[in-house]
């Protein structure tokens, strides 16, 4: 007697110009989570394959550049004579823009990077801007592990501070997420902001209090609040150097700009993912 084999039922996917509801939108993003891991892992590895100190180069590099500007600035700009501790302030701030100038770069064109991997197999573009987010977030961590054994070498002290660091690393998660997901959509129809990023990262660098201490620029000291960069480049500064200036101002100006790229950024790509593709 012959059996009748019952074949699993077929799931059809339908894509139309209409977007998503938000609901849908985060709901699709969130149910990709596996992938997004798995291209993480991807990225990270191939990043420091073959490469003798492996994840090490992502901590070295930003080490050996605050060496050199602790050197530099503390006697050409006599920055060191300071009632924190300059050399945990460099550090701090040093690492920390490394980690965001990382994702910043590779986030802007994640979606045009993988446009051949999603005419494949479809997902939320969105998924690749978090890519670099995640896979760059094992180098942030270890980072901030290195930066408290070097504390206590440079000469400062281990202070309730130190749990700042917490929200910190949240707060510069989200701005760079934020970041990522408004310059990645603006690429895929502006090809320019790839180098207007690379341009803007060179240029904030020296408009953030990472070298010195925003007090330092007198008149102009105040008006460095209104990089959001500033504040969160700060929570770290504040939680390694201890106090250094007035912060409520910049920090504000932080939250602020990192609710505005992250509800603009998820705005754009839930609006607009389905139809990257003609411009991909």
């Amino acid at each position: 007697m012959d059996t009748v084999k019952n074949d699993p039922p077929q799931v059809m996917m339908q894509l139309t110009a209409a977007p998503a509801t938000r609901r849908a939108w985060a709901a699709d993003v969130w149910a990709h989570r596996q992938v997004t891991l798995m291209l993480a892992r991807k990225d990270f590895q191939t990043r420091y394959k073959r490469a003798s100190f492996g994840i090490l180069w992502a901590v070295l590099l930003p080490l050996v550049q605050a060496a050199v500007f602790v050197v530099v600035f503390s006697r050409v700009g006599h920055f060191n004579h300071t009632t924190f501790d300059y050399s945990a302030f460099v550090l701090a701030g040093t690492l920390s823009w490394a980690y965001f100038a990382m994702v910043g770069q590779s986030a802007s064109t994640s979606i045009v990077d993988g446009a051949s991997m999603t005419d494949k197999v479809w997902f939320p573009r969105s998924v690749l801007v978090l890519v670099p987010v995640l896979s760059n977030l094992f180098s942030l961590l270890t980072s901030m592990v290195l930066l408290l054994i070097a504390l206590p070498i440079v000469g400062a002290h281990f202070t309730w501070r130190l749990l700042l660091l917490l929200p910190a690393i949240g707060l510069l998660v989200a701005f760079s997420v934020g970041f990522g997901l408004v310059t990645s959509a603006l690429y895929v129809y502006f090809r320019d902001v790839r180098f207007i990023v690379q341009a803007g990262l060179l240029v904030v660098f020296y408009l953030t209090p990472i070298v010195y201490p925003a007090t330092s620029l007198h008149s102009i000291g105040p008006y460095m609040a209104l990089n959001p960069m500033t504040g969160i480049i700060g929570i770290f500064q504040l939680a390694a150097a201890g106090p250094f200036g007035p912060m409520a101002h910049a920090l504000a100006v932080s939250l602020v700009a990192t609710v505005l790229l992250l509800g603009i950024g998820m705005e754009a790509n839930r609006r607009r993912d389905r139809l990257f593709v003609d411009q991909l």
